[in-house]
């Protein structure tokens, strides 16, 4: 048609002489790719961050309270506070020191104890078990996991107590060379008597481990299960087998978590107040021999001393519990910062 424009071979739009340009009448204008948020996007939005802004400031709150609670207490002390093993605050003498021991020793008891179980049932539900099987076994340790801790300390009091003093007694005869499980008295002479080997932060250490599996095992079950399918099926592919397979795919995959879940049941540990507080028996000097009678820790002391303490005394209370706070928190942050960058955290937070 006369006076229409025309298209070349190349694709190219050729106007004719004397007519005007249609792109150049109706210049196209760059579209915006940004949208809109309606109206349910901007209201999961506010409650997210008003959750997340509610924990932050609780966490803040608890942190804030205990310093200005804790503060006369270590005025006084100063950094004695760390040192002192003795805890009479009313004579002015008081520390953590034996109780802080106390708890960092049941808590790496019952990550030697803890992680090779939570390690070996993650990858039994993961990569062993079948649908059915693997259903169950989830269902089973979620269950463990929503045990009250009175009733772990029970179990541990009239049913473990007895069956692991021989055990106890097993480990100091042949390893008593190792100061950590000799069980002497204060000349260097060895007992044998059972009595010696009740209450100890072995035992205490085993109870709280096995509070401590569940949540290991959930943290390193998940990692697991996120192993790339191509990086599973190109192992067994190459001749590898199913344990080769977990040893070159799944374990590097999921380094992070179970690092990560290790980490989190440690801060559990160190915090696990009544199962320690039925099994153990209070003492305020430092115990290095860990298969001997008495042991304390931080939130044990809290739960004894609470109801009887002064004023001052609340206020060291106060001081040893924000020390525990302060513990943990670090414990968690480091964790959750190690999940995170691992392979398995990057892909779940995709």
């Amino acid at each position: 048609m006369s006076g229409a424009p025309e298209r070349s071979q190349a694709g190219e739009t050729t106007v004719l002489p004397g007519r005007p340009d249609p792109e150049a009448m109706h210049p196209q204008e760059a579209r915006s790719l940004t949208s809109r948020p309606s109206r349910a996007d901007a209201a999961f939005r506010l409650v997210s961050y008003s959750a997340g802004g509610t924990t932050v400031a609780i966490m803040l709150a608890v942190g804030v309270f205990l310093s200005l609670r804790a503060g006369d207490a270590l005025s006084v002390a100063g950094f004695s506070f760390l040192t002192e093993q003795a805890w009479s605050p009313e004579t002015g003498e008081f520390g953590i020191a034996a109780v802080l021991f106390g708890t960092v020793s049941i808590a790496l008891i019952a990550m030697s104890v803890s992680v090779p179980l939570a390690l070996g049932t993650s990858l039994l539900i993961s990569e062993v078990a079948p649908g059915r099987v693997k259903s169950a076994l989830v269902s089973l340790v979620d269950l463990m996991a929503a045990i009250p801790s009175v009733v772990f300390g029970l179990w541990g009091v009239f049913f473990l107590q007895a069956n692991v003093i021989p055990v106890a007694q097993w480990i100091s005869t042949y390893f008593g060379w190792i100061p950590f499980f000799a069980v002497t008295d204060a000349d260097g002479n060895r007992l044998t008597d059972a009595s010696a080997y009740t209450s100890s932060a072995f035992i205490a250490g085993i109870v709280v481990a096995l509070m401590v599996v569940p949540t290991q095992t959930s943290v390193m079950r998940e990692a697991f299960s996120q192993a790339p399918v191509g990086e599973r099926e190109g192992a067994l592919a190459l001749g590898s087998t199913r344990w080769g397979m977990i040893r070159t795919v799944v374990l590097p995959f999921g380094r992070g978590g179970v690092i990560g879940g290790t980490m989190l049941g440690l801060g559990r540990a160190l915090g696990e107040t009544i199962a320690v507080y039925m099994i153990i028996s209070p003492i305020f000097t430092i115990n290095w021999q860990v298969l001997k009678t008495g042991s304390n820790s931080i939130s044990a002391l809290i739960a004894l001393r609470y109801g009887e303490a002064s004023q001052f005394g609340l206020s060291a209370l106060m001081a040893a519990g924000l020390v525990l706070f302060l513990i943990t928190l670090v414990i968690n942050f480091t964790a959750s910062s190690i999940v995170a960058r691992s392979r398995s955290g990057a892909q779940s937070e995709a």
